[in-house]
């Protein structure tokens, strides 16, 4: 029984509705499941491929570094316009076509960026990795949206947080990859054609799963009670009703604009310990008003505006986090220092979800809260106060107790030196003549 999308009952009438429902889990929603994680996985991939052996790619090709780390910086930039896009599209089009249209950019992105190497002569190489970058970045917001739509829409209540884990942590897994593979594909020069077929593996096998696979968006029969009440609103009529959406729509378009900007910043200046004291304090202060502000009622706009903030100061400061741990850690690989602190941030934040989470109470009372789920709503004012705390904690010790060198700056620099020493006029007349020698 499926009823169109103006007919499906309202909150109060789920309940009632439930028992005229047989709720029926599909086999293929793990196929669904699969085909997402391998998309996620392999734009990702595509996404970082270059970053790690940035130096062969600019030599082979004439680029400057500038150049290269506008390759992955694309990514940064096409997701603001095209964020707003993929959530209208996963909304009016439906999960499948979303999926199977996602797929074929990222494959199409994956052989674009091989065209300098399978045709002759190309004047301008630069486009068409840029090109083949752009085409795969458009895919992002859609990869990264789409696994809480089909958790929704395909899993039973008791799997749905399962599914959506898998579906979302497949996409720094292939950050991780691509820091650890492209070193170890990328010898020499001659080695960048390998890497990039390669990297088109994934892609054309998620393309032709999606192809193939994927039949319908939403399966014949909701496997529980909300898939039933999952709300059909027009696009903007969404965005309002769901507040928690909009929230993490300008976390993610603010914190991509920080990360953006102050990526630029550093790389002039180098100010990469002052960056992050900075960002972490003031993600504290803001962190510190959203678990106050979060208690109070009618504060929408100041709600959304703190989680523009907390996107912006938190979310920007990640990617210059992971250049200072690389460059405090030289000379360890550039590769195995993001890994590890990519594993122990996620192994730290399962740890804080954990704690947080049980940490939190049913309210007895009424409650004005959104979320109806037929019972009665969480109070997270505890973990909030937690939360904040833990941040400015944290905080306090990163500014008073961290203080490193750039050791890979130093390194760069004194290698630097080293051959201009080597080359001056001085040290050539300070060799001795062949003739002099006795």
């Amino acid at each position: 029984m499926v009823l169109p999308a103006g007919d499906r009952p309202g909150a109060d009438a789920t309940q009632a509705l439930g028992a005229l429902w047989d709720y029926r889990v599909y086999a293929r929603r793990w196929v669904f499941l699969l085909v997402l994680s391998l998309l996620s996985f392999s734009n990702a991939t595509l996404w970082l491929s270059f970053a790690p052996v940035a130096d062969m790619i600019a030599h082979r090709f004439l680029l400057s570094t500038e150049q290269i780390n506008w390759l992955s910086r694309v990514y940064l930039v096409a997701s603001i316009p095209s964020g707003v896009v993929a959530i209208w599209v996963l909304d009016s089009v439906g999960l499948r076509w979303a999926t199977i249209v996602c797929a074929w950019l990222n494959f199409a992105g994956s052989v674009f960026r091989t065209l300098p190497f399978m045709v002759g002569r190309i004047q301008d190489p630069f486009a068409f990795l840029m090109g083949g970058q752009s085409l795969c970045a458009l895919a992002q917001t859609l990869v990264v949206f789409s696994p809480a739509k089909l958790a929704a829409l395909w899993f039973p209540e008791h799997q749905r947080a399962t599914a959506n884990m898998i579906g979302t942590m497949s996409n720094p897994l292939g950050i991780l990859v691509a820091n650890l593979l492209s070193p170890a594909l990328v010898k020499k020069e001659e080695d960048i054609p390998m890497m990039l077929g390669i990297y088109i593996i994934p892609a054309g096998i998620t393309c032709l799963l999606a192809t193939a696979c994927l039949l319908e968006s939403v399966p014949p029969t909701p496997p529980s009670a909300r898939a039933i009440h999952s709300p059909s609103e027009k696009f903007l009529d969404g965005l309002k009703l769901e507040f928690i959406g909009l929230c993490g729509a300008l976390f993610i378009v603010f914190g991509v604009l920080g990360a953006l900007v102050l990526s630029l910043y550093v790389d002039r200046t180098k100010l990469f310990t002052e960056a992050v004291k900075i960002g972490f304090c003031l993600t504290s202060v803001v962190c510190v008003a959203f678990a106050l502000v979060s208690q109070l009622q009618g504060q929408t706009l100041a709600l959304a505006a703190i989680c523009s903030l907390l996107g912006l100061f938190g979310f920007a400061v990640a990617p210059i986090a992971m250049e200072l741990a690389v460059e405090c850690s030289f000379p360890v690989g550039e590769g195995a220092a993001a890994g590890l602190i990519f594993v122990l941030g996620q192994a730290e934040g399962v740890l804080v979800m954990v704690l947080l989470t049980a940490l939190t109470v049913r309210r007895a009372e009424p409650s004005v809260s959104t979320c109806q789920d037929g019972q009665g709503p969480l109070d997270w004012q505890v973990s909030m106060l937690l939360m904040a705390g833990l941040c400015t904690l944290f905080s306090c010790f990163l500014v008073l107790f961290f203080h490193t060198p750039y050791r890979r700056l130093q390194a760069e620099a004194g290698a630097s030196c080293s051959i201009q020493e080597d080359m001056s006029p001085a040290t050539v007349d300070r060799e001795p003549h062949p003739a002099a020698t006795p």
